[in-house]
Order: structure tokens, then C-alpha cells, then sequence
């Protein structure tokens, strides 16, 4: 395989996602068509670390007044104006600060009788400051690609990105080196969400939500090198519904139907799949079926969901995110209390972004004790192997329940399991099974496959396989018992 070559050159840091005509605008890290080549009067290897130096003292220099200065000139400007500062208008006030900032590095500069940075690496610097605080620095431009679906950094210069139309490439380095990149995840830990993440030694892995919405999952210390390394996942619907899902091949208008009418049916679905099947894309589009006012409870290991970003969607939304231990090892909050406190909200439904451990018995209770309609998604290999999943998952527990009882809990809990996958072209997102469950018989939880995998691997209805009182409850909500009876499905309709 072949790595991109020369686009992060030693001295001067870059940062492109691809090369670009021209110079460098303000606010922006993309190098011009010279990028790589020294400056002009810089071109002796002392004078390469001549350089690397000022570099770094120009951007240490410009980090800190904007560190310092930023805060305060917004407060004053929210005092004058009596308004929340704009994101814009803080970038105003960040500009003026590193215009002032250049000048009296400048002066310095002089004054110690050192050779001054030629005007567009300074321009450069200015740029990454200004990404580094308002943007992703390195990871900007790969977000800004509406293509890019997923992020790998092994280390900051070996990074590989999927395409969303499942085409794999290397790309260039995000960072100049792996303490740049660590620092980088650190300062978008410090701002995350609603909450601080420590990202250090004593907690070497932190799992996030971007500003864009994008989920990143960093760690450091425990790779090979002990370089740090991270993943990003783009959800590019942050709204999305069944017809958009049917459009994009996900369902067929037969899927689409059965799965509208769950949710009006008020089921408890528990979606499952691989690692980036789609499983909160689903989510997403099943909770858009729901009445707009009714009230939603979500539980998070890191905000993901984001149902309460559109209140035409969604009006009475109660987000929750579960809280890591501070520096002395307390104050954690997890995802299974939070279930819990989240049941004391009067919420219609109860939505747990992925199950992943204790929290399958507090959400189970939910799902059992009136708040018909909830729903959680669960990483598994097959819509059968959930339930063993989900036992393993119960005897985490505190209440440690045995086997036999947690299958009794899970059949009176989940009325049914949809499960994603990939189709045989491996690019496409499809629906593959559906298993409605009937009950418990000691150590098995007994279910239905009412929709069963093709050759392709999408999802055809098993004609007889719904039991008659689930068919009527669907049925009342406006679902056409008919659409069960095609043993091809209406993928091509």
C-alpha cells in the first residue's frame, strides 16, 4: 500500500486532506501548491530547525493570548450587547486578538535578533490556532468531506478513511506528531458535550461526541508504540425516516409498513447488528414515527442520538450521558442508573443508545413496567444471538440474576429484535431479520423469525410465522396483514 508522501514536511506542520491552489486563507490549515518546500532563505538544514523552532514559538505564543484574552473579550462583548456571543463573532474577536498577538511576537522576534517566519507560514500558524479552537485542526478538512464516513488514525501519520460508498483509502497525517495528536484529543475532551472527559494516563481512553455529531473514540499509552489512536464514525442522517431508509435500500416498503406499525403498536424493539450496520441510523428513523409530544427519556454512554435537537420531531426530550470517575476514582455515573433515574421523569418511552452491559435489567424493567414503545440497540452478530448476549450482559449486574430468570424477564421485556446488516455487495445497509419473541423456556428465550435473510442477505417476510394477536395489534394501528404474505418481500416495488 502506498501512503501519501510529502504533504506533512518537516519543518512546517500541514494538515491537508488534499492539496489546494493557492495560499492559505485566514482561518484555514490547507497548504498552497508550495507546501513542503522551505521558505525562501531557509533552506540549510540549520536553518530547517531555525525554523521549526520560531514555528513553535509562534504558536505557542499566539495559544496563550488567545487562551488568556478570548474569555474576557467575550464576556465584554456579551455585557456591551446584552447577547450570547455568535460563533462568528467569536471568531472576530479570536482574529483581532492573533492580529495584535503576531505583531508583538513580531517585535520580539526582532528585538532577539532572530530571522522573522515568512508571511505565509504565519498565515498558516494563525489558521491552526483558529481550527484548534473553533474546528478539529487535523480532522477538519476529512470532516469537512461529506464523503468521509470513518476516520482510523493507527498513529498522527498513519491514517485511513472509508468512504460512504465503502471505498477505503490511506490519507495524510492529522497531526505532526503523536504528542500534537494527543494534545489535539485533550482539548476536544476538555469541551465535549455537556461535561469535561479526561483523556490522560490514569484514563487512557475517552468516547465522545464531536460538535458535528460525528462519535470519536481515542486511546492512548496502550497501543503499540504507546502512540495514540482513534476512530471517528460520521452518522450522515442526524435526522433520517423509514421513507428516507426505504429510498437509500435499507427497507423495503413491506419493512417499512411492518416496522411504522411497531412502533404506532407501541412494541419494545431492540435493534441489533455489527459495528457500523446502521443500528442508530434505525433508531433514529423508528423514533420518527413516534407522536411529537410524546415524552422521550435517552440514555447514553456519550450523546449520540440527538432526538432532541429538532423539537418538530421531537418536543419533550430528557437527554442523559453517563459520567466517567474524576481523578479520584468517584463521581461515575452509569448508563443502568441512569435508566433507573430516568424512569422517575414520567417518560413514555425510554431509549438506551446501546446496551452494553448492567443497565439490560434496569431497562428491561422499563420495557415491562408501562413504558410500552421503548426501544435500545445492541451490538450482535445475529438477530438469535441477542438473547445470549443480553444474558451475559444481566449477570454484570448487581441483582445477578441467574439464567432462567433473566430469559423471563427479557421475553416479558422485548417484543422484538430487528437485526441489521450488510448486503452481498458488503456496501449497503439492509434490514436482515426480524425475530418477534413468545417467551421463556429455562435457559432459552423462545421467538419467531417473521422476517428471514435471503441469498442477498435482505429480509423476506415468513408467511404464518406472527402470532394472531401481535397480527391484530398491527393491524389496529393500520398495518396490512397482506404485506406478510409475499414470500419475496417488495424489494423491487
Amino acid at each position: 500500500m502506498t501512503y501519501p508522501t510529502n504533504q506533512y514536511p518537516a519543518p512546517v506542520p500541514l494538515r491537508p486532506h488534499q492539496e489546494q491552489p493557492g495560499p492559505a486563507p485566514f482561518g484555514s490549515a490547507a497548504p498552497g501548491p508550495d507546501a513542503g518546500v522551505p521558505p525562501l532563505g531557509w533552506g540549510t538544514d540549520e536553518d530547517t530547525a531555525d525554523l521549526s523552532a520560531a514555528t513553535t514559538r509562534l504558536r505557542q505564543h499566539l495559544r496563550e493570548r488567545l487562551n488568556a484574552e478570548l474569555p474576557q473579550r467575550v464576556a465584554d462583548q456579551q455585557d456591551r450587547t446584552g447577547t450570547t456571543a455568535t460563533r462568528e463573532a467569536r471568531r472576530e474577536l479570536a482574529r483581532g486578538i492573533l492580529d495584535e498577538a503576531l505583531r508583538v511576537h513580531t517585535e520580539n522576534e526582532l528585538a532577539a535578533g532572530r530571522q522573522l517566519l515568512p508571511r505565509e507560514v504565519e498565515q498558516r500558524v494563525m489558521g491552526e490556532v483558529v481550527n484548534e479552537l473553533f474546528g478539529m485542526a487535523g480532522l477538519q478538512p476529512l470532516l469537512d468531506d461529506p464523503t468521509v464516513e470513518t476516520i482510523n488514525a493507527n498513529r498522527f501519520d498513519r491514517v485511513f478513511v472509508q468512504y460512504n460508498d465503502g471505498r477505503r483509502a490511506p490519507v495524510a497525517p492529522i497531526a505532526g506528531s503523536n504528542e500534537e495528536l494527543t494534545d489535539l484529543v485533550r482539548l476536544l475532551a476538555a469541551r465535549a458535550s455537556s461535561q469535561e472527559r479526561r483523556f490522560d494516563q490514569g484514563s487512557p481512553a475517552v468516547n465522545l461526541q464531536l460538535p458535528g455529531g460525528e462519535r470519536l473514540f481515542a486511546v492512548m499509552g496502550l497501543t503499540a508504540g504507546g502512540v495514540t489512536a482513534l476512530s471517528i464514525r460520521r452518522h450522515g442522517y442526524l435526522t433520517v425516516t423509514l421513507p428516507e431508509l426505504r429510498r437509500r435500500g435499507t427497507l423495503d416498503p413491506g419493512l417499512e409498513a411492518f416496522l411504522r406499525a411497531l412502533v404506532k403498536a407501541r412494541k419494545n424493539v431492540l435493534i441489533t447488528g455489527g459495528t457500523g450496520a446502521g443500528k442508530t441510523t434505525l433508531l433514529r428513523a423508528l423514533a420518527s414515527e413516534m407522536d411529537p409530544l410524546e415524552r422521550i427519556v435517552t440514555i447514553e454512554d456519550a450523546f449520540e442520538l440527538g432526538l432532541d435537537h429538532d423539537p418538530d420531531i421531537h418536543a419533550d426530550v430528557t437527554a442523559f450521558q453517563a459520567r466517567e470517575a474524576n481523578v479520584e476514582g468517584e463521581g461515575a455515573i452509569s448508563q443502568a442508573e441512569l435508566v433507573r433515574w430516568g424512569l422517575r421523569m414520567s417518560p413514555d418511552r425510554v431509549i438506551v443508545g446501546e446496551i452494553r452491559g448492567p443497565e439490560v435489567i434496569p431497562m428491561c424493567n422499563a420495557m415491562s413496567q408501562g413504558n410500552d414503545g421503548s426501544m435500545a440497540t445492541l451490538h450482535a452478530s445475529s438477530s438469535r444471538i441477542a438473547f445470549t448476549r443480553l444474558a451475559s450482559y444481566a449477570a454484570q449486574g448487581v441483582e445477578r440474576l441467574p439464567l432462567e430468570a433473566t430469559n423471563l424477564l427479557v421475553a416479558s421485556a422485548v417484543h422484538f429484535v430487528v437485526h441489521l446488516a450488510r448486503a452481498e455487495d458488503r456496501r449497503t445497509r439492509v434490514v436482515s431479520s426480524i425475530r418477534e419473541v413468545v417467551g421463556a423456556d429455562g435457559p432459552q428465550v423462545i421467538s419467531n423469525e417473521v422476517y428471514r435473510p435471503g441469498p442477498d442477505r435482505r429480509a423476506r417476510p415468513v408467511a404464518g410465522a406472527l402470532r394472531s394477536d401481535t397480527l391484530d395489534d398491527l393491524a389496529d394501528v393500520g398495518f396490512d396483514p397482506g404485506v406478510l404474505e409475499n414470500p419475496e418481500g417488495w424489494w423491487g416495488s
